[in-house]
């Protein structure tokens, strides 16, 4: 879970960095309809995270041909990061070629040198993204006490594994911890009619 303090009878979040915010489904008629975001940097001055579950049609072979890079062989496809521009960078495993890790063995990458050798090698799990989602200053914060997201520690599968419905599957894993964790049920058949 997050880390946190107390602060008088006050609770302060410390991080979310490494977290996913799941959308709730009151999210319906916003852009982050059905969203998965990996939060990337969350601190006193805001934050700023990634939609996992928004690939675009360009291919990251396509990309690089279009900026100019050196050919790569990459047919995975460029990820929409969210509203806000910035510069395209990647999430890996590789800590040799990364300026930050995120979750533990998660690694952000952003300088061209590491994007041109990420795009280009074979068998290990790289996503591009365009974009990125933020907040300022006590906004997400605000989001979340009003219910408009769910939160969940990431790991390397949500994050590497392209899901067709990523949404849904990580709200069924927040379904089953509340069931499991705070209604202390022991055993969910995996059929409704086995109860």
């Amino acid at each position: 879970m997050p880390r946190v303090r107390w602060k008088g009878w006050e609770r302060v979040i410390m991080s979310l960095q490494g977290f996913l915010l799941v959308a709730s489904p009151r999210l319906a008629d916003s852009g982050f309809s059905r969203a998965v975001i990996l939060l990337l940097r969350h601190d006193e001055n805001g934050a700023m995270g990634v939609l996992l579950n928004r690939p675009t049609t360009e291919t990251i072979s396509g990309l690089w041909q279009k900026i100019g890079g050196p050919d790569c062989q990459n047919h995975g496809h460029v990820n929409f990061g969210g509203p806000v521009s910035g510069p395209l960078f990647a999430l890996h495993d590789r800590s040799n070629l990364a300026e930050f890790e995120v979750p533990p063995g998660i690694f952000l990458a952003a300088e061209k040198g590491h994007l041109d050798r990420l795009v280009r090698q074979k068998h290990r799990p790289v996503r591009l993204f365009v974009g990125h989602a933020g907040w300022e200053k006590g906004k997400l914060e605000e989001e979340i006490a009003s219910g408009a997201w769910h939160l969940l520690p990431a790991k390397r599968e949500h994050i590497f594994n392209e899901q067709d419905d990523l949404w849904g599957a990580m709200l069924r894993k927040i379904g089953h911890s509340f069931v499991t964790d705070v209604l202390k049920v022991k055993h969910i058949p995996t059929h409704p009619t086995l109860n």
